[in-house]
């Protein structure tokens, strides 16, 4: 579970500004200081569009067809049975479904509340923000295919990680009792029982599924067009005005300095998956070191507000540490492994 639809708990939690006006103040600032540069900033951004475009087709309806046939059910199955199998199965559907924080929250709140290990929650909770079959279709269409597999297998491994990691202290005083007094179990999304009953395949054969399966296509779209769009216009202004020497020397280089502050740039910097893409891709080319470029996208993709607003609502301020630290440790091992391949 990417960004798609895991941006609605900050729209309704939190207010932000317009991805659309943000691009429009841009564009106007290039206008005005530089016009010689608004031309090629626009057509680069309608280029990057362009040859996205298959990619976010794919994306948008594959995660409009699993919303659609209630594929989230499934989530529930990892939850079950033994603990070091749940962490696993936690870390790899968290890595992979598309579903959003809002029907989370009330799910994995009900599975605190009852006992469920914590350490299964973790690695769901630390993977879920990476990876999802929309973030892997952008990512391979601007990184390369072999990124966006590192960056899946490193979603993956973070889980474990924090899931093992949690398990193994869950009785130290950091993971004792930790849920907050009254943690937030209320839903959006329409989902007040969110992972119930089975999934419907055939979705088309329900109004109410079809529906569905329309108006999540049309507001993941719009959600990735705009923040695509933002996202390639400032690719194209840090490619004409960021002197390519100056990322090279801060983020560039081999060794663990450009990794670790890849991490931790990355965890304030991030805007959300989608827009960081583009942002990585203008990185690298202007000399980023391939490790810190992971560890930008992992750190980031984890403390970004979408996803740790998730965690805050439930857990106290000491595990909502330990999330972090996790993030940050798993993002530079993953940097560090990316580095040595790529």
């Amino acid at each position: 579970m990417a960004d798609t639809t895991n941006s609605q708990i900050l729209s309704r939690r939190l207010p932000r500004p317009s991805a659309w006006g943000a691009t429009l103040v841009l564009l106007a600032l290039v206008a005005v200081f530089d016009g010689s540069e608004f031309v090629p900033t626009v057509v680069f951004a309608t280029n990057a569009l362009l040859h996205t475009t298959p990619f976010i087709l794919f994306a948008v309806f594959a995660v409009a067809y699993l919303k659609a046939s209630g594929a989230e059910t499934l989530l529930a199955k990892a939850f079950s049975g033994n603990q070091a199998r749940m962490i696993v199965m936690a870390a790899l559907l968290g890595g992979l479904s598309p579903f959003c924080s809002c029907e989370v929250i009330p799910f994995i709140a009900a599975l605190l509340a009852v006992g469920a290990p914590l350490g299964a929650v973790m690695a769901f909770w630390l993977a879920s923000p990476l990876m999802d079959p929309a973030m892997f279709a952008i990512t391979s269409g601007t990184l390369g295919w072999e990124f966006a597999v590192a960056k899946a297998f490193s979603a993956v491994g973070l889980g474990i990680l924090g899931g093992f990691g949690t398990m193994l202290f869950a009785n130290s005083p950091v993971f004792a009792d930790p849920l907050r007094e009254r943690p937030a179990v209320g839903g959006c999304c329409g989902a007040k029982k969110p992972f119930s009953g089975a999934p419907l395949w055939q979705f088309w054969q329900e109004p109410d599924r079809t529906r569905t399966f329309r108006e999540t296509t049309i507001e993941n779209g719009m959600f990735l067009l705009k923040w695509l769009t933002l996202a390639y216009v400032i690719e194209a202004m840090m490619l004409a005005y960021v002197p390519a020497e100056l990322i090279a020397n801060v983020l560039g280089g081999t060794g663990i300095w450009p990794i670790f502050l890849g991490a931790l740039v990355g965890a304030p910097a991030y805007l959300n998956g989608y827009a960081a893409v583009p942002l990585i891709d203008a990185l690298l080319a202007q000399g980023m070191a391939p490790g810190a470029a992971m560890s930008f996208v992992i750190a980031g993709g984890v403390s970004s507000i979408p996803a740790a607003i998730a965690v805050w609502a439930l857990v106290k301020p000491r595990v909502f540490a330990a999330y972090l630290s996790y993030a940050l440790v798993g993002a530079v091992l993953a940097g560090m492994a990316w580095q040595a391949i790529a």
